[in-house]
């Protein structure tokens, strides 16, 4: 039997798209392999909030235990989101996609964002050496774990942020990543360059941009990954503050009327789940 790391990089070798929501419990991680969902990622942004955090505010060990959690809830390959990889340094990273393989998740993904305003990006030499040190990480165990490298140029205000994600990702795709991400990128033309330039399965997030474009979209371009960040817990957030902001200035309970009954929800729980 294929570990969660080589049925994760199989589906990224297979024809076709590969839609990966981001849960943020276990609750959501069972709901989202009932619908048969077939990869599952974390998001540090809905996990920092389910513990009344902000992104940023959570630790290497936390956010690893957080993809264990799901994985270990659904039975799925998990791509774990470990932000910059909790440490400046190329050693810092080796050290966090190391602990992610020992932990048995299937991939992460790692940006190039500094954390910082003076400086978003981290120079891009060193972010490349970054990837490089991760590669390096994974090739030492022989896993088939999959790193995903991402530029947050379009997130952090970059004055040409399509070429600079052009370059880097092109560089970080020699330098060893198996996936590359321009996180926020969201024009039909912009995503068309780097399916065409960087020679790796491209990752999309979903429902970005004012006219979201639809995964058959997407898969019309070339993308072969759709991940979704934050949006699903944004739409539940959105249905939370709805029922209780009518709760509170009217005092009805008209909400219930979108409302899934527990008994739906809890059967799902028992679908796959390994938990």
């Amino acid at each position: 039997m294929m570990d969660a790391a080589s049925r994760f990089r199989a589906l990224h070798e297979r024809d076709g798209i590969l839609v990966m929501p981001n849960p943020w419990d276990a609750g959501s991680a069972k709901v989202l392999r009932h619908l048969g969902f077939e990869a599952l990622a974390t998001g540090s942004a809905p996990f920092a909030a389910t513990l009344g955090r902000l992104d940023g505010e959570t630790t290497r060990t936390e956010a690893i235990e957080h993809a264990c959690a799901i994985a270990a809830a659904s039975g799925l390959p998990v791509n774990a989101d470990l932000e910059k990889g909790y440490g400046d340094a190329p050693e810092d990273v080796a050290e966090t996609v190391g602990r992610a393989i020992a932990a048995g998740l299937a991939g992460c993904s790692i940006e190039d964002a500094t954390g910082r305003s003076d400086e978003p990006l981290f120079e891009r030499a060193h972010a490349v050496e970054r990837i490089r040190a991760a590669r390096a990480a994974i090739y030492e165990t022989g896993s088939d774990f999959v790193l995903t490298a991402r530029c947050e140029a379009y997130l952090t205000g970059h004055d040409a942020p399509l070429k600079e994600c052009l370059a880097r990702l092109a560089e970080m795709a020699e330098a060893g990543a198996d996936v590359v991400y321009a996180c926020g990128m969201a024009a039909a033309d912009d995503i068309a360059a780097l399916v065409q330039e960087v020679p790796k399965p491209v990752n999309v997030i979903g429902g970005t941009g004012a006219e979201p474009l639809s995964v058959q979209a997407l898969e019309a371009l070339g993308v072969k990954r759709v991940s979704l960040g934050p949006r699903l817990y944004q739409a539940a957030m959105g249905g939370l503050l709805r029922a209780a902001r009518e709760l509170k200035e009217s005092g009805t309970f008209g909400f219930m009327g979108d409302a899934t009954p527990t008994g739906e929800v809890t059967a799902m729980f028992d679908d796959g789940g390994t938990s």
